[in-house]
């Protein structure tokens, strides 16, 4: 059938921003990307507990599978729920019926103590069998010391090291700084002011509204001779409509071309989670090609399998009661945005 396709991959998730939706305004407006995480993502993440996380996730991976997305690619930071926050992202997503492959983002700007902290996190969950990376939040928040011992942890486990790279101008010097500790199981987000004869290796993770939402421009991924995936960056795993943005976004800067490279972005997804192509989602529109795609509103899906097994069906999850978990989820957002 022309409208069946594998399982949607977001390729760059942060399933803690789920609860971000309606938070009370900053005190200051923020006038940049740096002062966007200060004012905003910092204040956030810092104020989280593993409750709250929960049912972030939970949010996070029931729209995932109302929009076609079976696989999520997650990068935490909770800097005060720390431990077992892996575990509470993977039990979440297992509940609901999603794939998810997660990472703990260490950072230098909760101290040494965090960073370890951190590591350890990564290490328990990888050694305990769970589907994992290693997390760096960026070059720019870490010390070298710090990149290289979640570089080396990496390498002991045979996984790769997820980090967002060149983001915002903030982060300029990553490049360098990463410089020969990168390798092709890396996954590179962003990427919008790396230049184009850098030397990293590894995916680079292309999050069209994310960069259009925090003012810090294009990153051009056509250009990378790396490999390029879609992800969202938070709060939903749409990849429908990052694929139609990708697509406009290309566009803007070249009008001879066609939706299929951003098609190809992704497809890649699945060479990231491969058990994505195991999952089988039946769409609401035929055929489930870029042409018909890019230009078609309201696609959606009517069933989503994975591994075989209905886990959503005409409009319902068949795991959990979708109700509840948007009930809680409010009820855990009304106590996180009432500590910012």
């Amino acid at each position: 059938m022309n409208n069946v396709t594998p399982g949607l991959v977001c390729a760059h998730h942060h399933l803690y921003s789920e609860l971000a939706r309606g938070m009370p305004a900053p005190p200051e407006v923020a006038t940049d990307f740096q002062g966007i995480l200060d004012q905003v993502w910092w204040r956030l993440d810092a104020a989280l507990d593993l409750e709250m996380l929960e049912w972030s996730a939970k949010l996070g991976a029931l729209e995932a599978l109302e929009s076609g997305t079976t696989a999520i690619i997650d990068h935490n930071e909770t800097p005060n729920a720390i431990e077992g926050s892996l575990s509470v992202i993977a039990d979440a997503c297992a509940e609901v019926g999603v794939r998810v492959v997660t990472a703990y983002g260490i950072s230098d700007r909760h101290g040494h103590d965090g960073v370890v902290r951190g590591l350890e996190e990564n290490r328990r969950f990888l050694a305990e069998g769970g589907s994992g990376m290693v997390g760096i939040h960026a070059a720019f928040t870490c010390t070298d010391e710090s990149l290289q011992a979640a570089a080396a942890l990496a390498d002991e486990f045979d996984v790769g090291v997820h980090v967002h790279v060149c983001e915002g101008p903030g982060d300029i010097e990553a490049p360098e700084r990463l410089a020969g500790l990168t390798n092709d199981k890396w996954l590179l987000s962003h990427c919008v002011f790396l230049p184009t004869d850098h030397e990293l290796k590894g995916t680079i993770l292309h999050n069209p509204r994310s960069n259009l939402n925090n003012g810090v421009g294009y990153a051009e991924p056509a250009r990378f001779d790396n490999p390029v995936a879609l992800g969202t960056d938070g709060i939903g795993a749409n990849m429908i409509e990052s694929f139609r943005l990708a697509y406009v976004m290309q566009r803007s800067v070249d009008v001879t071309v066609g939706p299929d490279p951003a098609w190809s972005w992704l497809e890649n997804g699945w060479s990231l989670v491969p058990g994505a192509l195991n999952d089988e989602v039946t769409w609401s529109y035929e055929p489930m090609d870029p042409w018909h795609i890019a230009f078609t509103p309201g696609i959606r899906p009517f069933e989503v399998k994975v591994n075989g097994e209905v886990v959503y069906t005409n409009g319902t999850t068949t795991r959990v009661d979708a109700d509840e978990i948007r009930a809680k989820a409010r009820e855990q957002a009304a106590r996180l945005h009432a500590r910012l």
